[in-house]
């Protein structure tokens, strides 16, 4: 019952089959019978867990146990005290309204790699980053709760799943790593 940790390049899609000559995680991971525990949009980079034990992957994935999931966030624009409590505090999506979360202002994270492309700059427009923690995970959510108090995402790496880290875990866009679960 292997539990990987895997880097999700940007524009890589969270399934195996193809689509239209874009990249998947077979491109990456050639690993019989495992499936992903979760999943984060091609726009998005960052942190996978993959298995190929059901209960686990119900388990992590599942937003009844709650696994806290970490998010950097660039932001088009300077979050300031306002933007962070409306982050914070339930907030109406329309479709949903999503739960309390901790959103904190970061200095940008020195041991992140460059997205590649790179995200488009703007020398009139200054950008901040904000890390967000969440204990449930929508389609697109943060891009969205940033977009609800004005700041629009530019670029999302999800940094942690539960008790596993990029920061402990360093691994590249494309890597991966065998785990156990739960951590000893």
């Amino acid at each position: 019952m292997p539990l990987i940790l895997f880097n999700k390049p940007f524009q890589v899609l969270c399934q195996f089959s193809g689509q239209d000559g874009r990249e998947t995680l077979a491109n990456y991971l050639d690993i019989p019978n495992i499936y992903p525990a979760g999943r984060l949009d091609a726009d998005s980079e960052g942190l996978m867990l993959l298995t190929d034990d059901g209960k686990l992957q119900h388990q992590i994935a599942h937003p009844d146990h709650k696994e806290a999931k970490t998010y950097l966030v660039q932001v088009d624009g300077v979050p300031d005290a306002a933007a962070l409590t409306r982050l914070q505090a339930p907030l109406d999506l329309g479709d949903f309204v999503s739960k309390p979360c901790r959103a904190v202002r970061i200095a940008e994270p020195g041991w992140l790699w460059p997205r590649n492309p790179p995200i488009r700059a703007r020398a009139d427009k200054p950008t901040g980053w904000i890390a967000i923690t969440l204990e449930e995970g929508k389609n697109r959510q943060v891009r969205r709760m940033t977009a609800a108090v004005g700041l629009p995402t530019l670029r999302l790496v999800r940094s942690s799943i539960g008790p596993f880290s990029l920061a402990t875990h360093p691994l590249m866009p494309g890597q991966f790593i065998e785990v156990r679960y739960p951590p000893a």
